[in-house]
């Protein structure tokens, strides 16, 4: 069974969309049985390889335990897995689509907060006069925690986003976020402002691959053909 090759494709999404697009432009064929909706496939021209459709936090995870040999998936993803899931994935290629800024914002109205150290005064101020943390809502909590104490703020509190990030601040769920970005229109039209040095993270769509499979014989054949362009 070695010799079957395990890759993860995102299953929805633009990325889906562009990583396919590599497939295609490499004349390599992707099929599955019941369609567009089914999430495991294989390449046409090449036997023993199975296509695995998966959410694309997902394969950052199988990556890590070894369960995939390739994958498709964001920087930022990689970067917010455990440091030990981390170590066991390689990044072979960095593509030109898929590019995201994760970023820390602020409400428009917070006039006097420009930068993370004026942040760290608001925070204190939550603290001290009203009793409680600063709320950030993310989807990001382990690199958004990590460059908050990198910018020496410690009076915060996560909430964790299961939604629309930009729309936490408004709900009276938190009071700032830090989300993922490509253009910052989406937060501009939710009277959000990112911070002056509120860049956490640049993302782009990377091909990975897990450290175990490395050797595998037929892994550096598919690489070497996807890699064309």
């Amino acid at each position: 069974m070695n010799k079957l090759l395990n890759i993860g494709i995102p299953s929805k999404g633009r990325l889906r969309k562009d990583i396919l697009n590599i497939f295609k432009k490499n004349k390599l064929t992707l099929v599955s049985e019941r369609g567009e909706r089914d999430l495991i496939g294989s390449i046409k021209q090449l036997k023993n390889i199975k296509i695995s459709y998966l959410h694309a936090r997902e394969i950052i995870e199988r990556l890590g335990d070894g369960s995939l040999d390739l994958g498709f998936s964001g920087y930022d993803l990689l970067k917010e897995s455990q440091i030990n899931i981390q170590n066991k994935i390689n990044v072979l290629k960095k593509y030109s689509f898929g590019k995201a800024t994760l970023v820390l914002a602020v409400p428009d109205p917070w006039i006097d907060v420009q930068t993370v150290a004026d942040l760290e005064e608001i925070a204190f101020d939550f603290k001290d006069k009203k009793k409680k943390r600063l709320r950030v809502a993310t989807k990001y909590p382990n690199l958004t925690k990590d460059f908050l104490f990198l910018k020496g703020v410690t009076q915060f509190k996560l909430v964790n986003s299961l939604g629309a990030t930009e729309a936490y601040p408004f709900t009276g769920s938190s009071e700032i976020i830090a989300d993922i970005t490509s253009t910052g229109e989406t937060l501009k039209a939710n009277n959000l402002r990112i911070l002056k040095d509120g860049e956490i993270l640049k993302s782009e769509a990377c091909m990975m691959v897990s450290k175990s499979s490395i050797k595998k014989i037929n892994l550096k054949k598919i690489i070497k053909l996807l890699s064309k362009n």
